[in-house]
């Protein structure tokens, strides 16, 4: 078994510790921006093609104290790199965290670095160069008071960059960010559901994907861990096969997204050819004022602007009064959720949250709220 920690956006971590639950993930434990668990080489390539909230999943090496840098790179050097390192790879090295006498990232990084090269020099007489676009390891350092982490990373891009998404609109959500407002929502597939300010189409997107039991990671060109030197060709291939085999081939349920936008739109349906499911979910041209419930009853999550320029607030209020006033008036019988960073706005909806869900999007703390319409 070995120890992994699994990063996440900020107040995502509870709902990843029950994704990897749910993956099979042993010893599942949330931390401030992460999530700690244990597995098998099976269940580190399976969380790298399933999970849906997961920025990258780094493989623990050491943890050891370190309050300085002369301590860092002794205790690296300590490392038998050339398990995981010859002198023809490359290498590069990402910092995080620090401390009093390591307190920038960039000096930390390259102690780490300087420590494996020497190394190297040392036992062959050459060293590896450094890639910091694609290199064939990727190590993770990070420092938290007097600890520290090491890791490789098997992710290499972040895997919120699921492939799919070459048009993006002028804010888009992060496809992480999309897929844990679904699970915060509790929607099921078995449920019709709505984002009537779809932009490029992110949440429509995601919830096909989760609906049809799509891996995320089937869209990625390459994954970090399949440049290491134990990667195991034969097992990640027959994962593969399987994520295909185990798609399904219908919606249960309508999956709608709706912009007044035409160009946005066009945006969405590019993303969902990439997704092969335009076939799938649908996207129409609708203004707000104009948009009609698709069915008796369904989930509709939305996320509208929220005014972070000065002057936008006030204009935006009349929007936020129409949004909530839609709801109300249209869709009796179904759950709405507002995913807003802007209190005074979210006032002017003009219904009864039944729950308030704090939740970050990038560095904005916002609030996810439910409305139910009786």
């Amino acid at each position: 078994m070995s120890q992994y920690f699994a990063t996440v956006a900020r107040g995502l971590e509870s709902i990843t510790a029950q994704e990897l639950e749910r993956l099979g993930a042993k010893e599942v434990r949330p931390d401030f921006t992460g999530v700690h668990f244990s597995g098998d080489r099976t269940l580190l390539y399976q969380v790298n093609l399933w999970a849906r909230t997961v920025f990258r999943v780094l493989v623990t090496l050491r943890e050891f104290p370190c309050s300085n840098a002369a301590r860092l790179y002794t205790e690296v050097q300590k490392i038998n790199w050339q398990q995981y390192i010859q002198p023809h790879n490359t290498l590069a090295v990402n910092a995080t965290g620090g401390n009093r006498q390591l307190n920038h990232t960039h000096f930390t990084a390259l102690q780490v670095k300087n420590a494996i090269i020497d190394q190297q020099r040392h036992q062959f007489g050459q060293r590896s160069s450094v890639d910091t676009e694609n290199p064939d390891l990727l190590i993770n350092v990070h420092i938290y008071q007097d600890r520290c982490i090491l890791s490789l990373d098997s992710s290499g891009a972040s895997l919120h960059r699921r492939g799919y998404r070459p048009a993006m609109g002028l804010a888009p959500l992060k496809e992480t960010l999309a897929a844990a407002l679904l699970d915060m929502a509790e929607w099921e597939p078995n449920l019709p559901f709505l984002d009537p300010l779809c932009g490029s189409g992110t949440l429509p997107l995601e919830a096909s994907l989760k609906a049809l039991n799509i891996a995320p990671g089937l869209f990625r060109p390459e994954f970090a861990f399949e440049k290491w030197h134990d990667f195991d060709e034969q097992l990640w291939t027959r994962l593969l096969d399987e994520a295909e085999e185990s798609q399904i081939p219908q919606l249960k349920a309508p999956i709608i997204g709706s912009d007044k936008d035409p160009d946005i739109l066009d945006q969405a349906r590019i993303n969902a050819r990439q997704c092969r499911i335009s076939d799938q979910v649908k996207f129409t041209q609708t203004d707000l004022k104009d948009i009609e419930a698709p069915a008796d009853s369904g989930v509709i999550i939305c996320n509208p602007p929220y005014g972070e320029r000065l002057g936008d607030a006030a204009e935006l209020g009349d929007f936020y009064k129409l949004l909530g006033d839609v709801f109300k008036q249209r869709f009796k019988g179904w759950t709405a959720f507002v995913l807003t960073g802007n209190k005074e706005l979210a006032k002017r909806v003009g219904l009864k949250a039944a729950r308030r869900i704090p939740v970050y999007n990038g560095s904005i703390p916002c609030t996810l709220l439910k409305y139910e319409m009786y």
